[in-house]
């Protein structure tokens, strides 16, 4: 599938790694040799990072990492990708500085940082075609100074096109395409 859709970047997130049953890295790593690769691998500390081919680029997800590893990972010499990670817009998080935080000021406190883009992840919507929360995007917008992918609710391409007029960098549309409400001639 992913050589019909030949997309320019892919986000993965290992299920298995992140629930504790195998991990998927060969496949990981395979994708990344035909496109740039995001990879959500449950990072939890900086030895997780060394899990991930030079080529990957790591997403460190606020529901597994800590704003203490991701301050320390930003600017290393690695492209890094943040993913807040929400339900309901509540940040998830283990971490007391995250947890339980609205991701308008997550954004905030992460602008400071070198990172490559800044995944909003509604989980509550993911794979629900539900739509954009247009006010939330906008003033998400306005708060990152990082580049921002919205994860979560997007239903055709009309949203792909809202999103852009706002100014995020990019959508995750695996439900989408799969729907056929994205043709993949819109990801060539």
């Amino acid at each position: 599938m992913l050589s019909a859709i030949r997309p320019k970047e892919v986000y993965v997130a290992d299920l298995n790694l992140l629930t504790g049953r195998g991990n998927n890295l060969q496949v990981i790593n395979e994708i990344s040799k035909t496109a740039e690769t995001l990879a959500d691998t449950g990072i939890s500390n900086t030895n997780d990072l060394d899990l991930l081919s030079e080529l990957v680029i790591p997403v460190l997800g606020t529901e597994t990492a800590s704003l203490s590893l991701i301050e320390g990972a930003a600017g290393k010499g690695r492209q890094i990708v943040v993913s807040i990670d929400m339900r309901m817009r509540r940040v998830l998080s283990h971490d007391p500085c995250l947890s339980g935080q609205m991701p308008i000021d997550i954004l905030q406190r992460l602008n400071p940082l070198d990172l490559e883009e800044v995944i909003l992840l509604e989980l509550d919507r993911v794979g629900t075609s539900a739509g954009l929360d247009l006010a939330f995007l906008k003033e998400a917008q306005r708060a990152s100074r990082h580049p921002l992918i919205l994860g979560g609710g997007v239903k055709d391409e009309r949203d792909l096109a809202l999103l852009e007029e706002i100014g995020f960098s990019g959508a995750l549309v695996a439900t989408a395409i799969h729907n056929e409400r994205i043709p993949v001639a819109t990801v060539q």
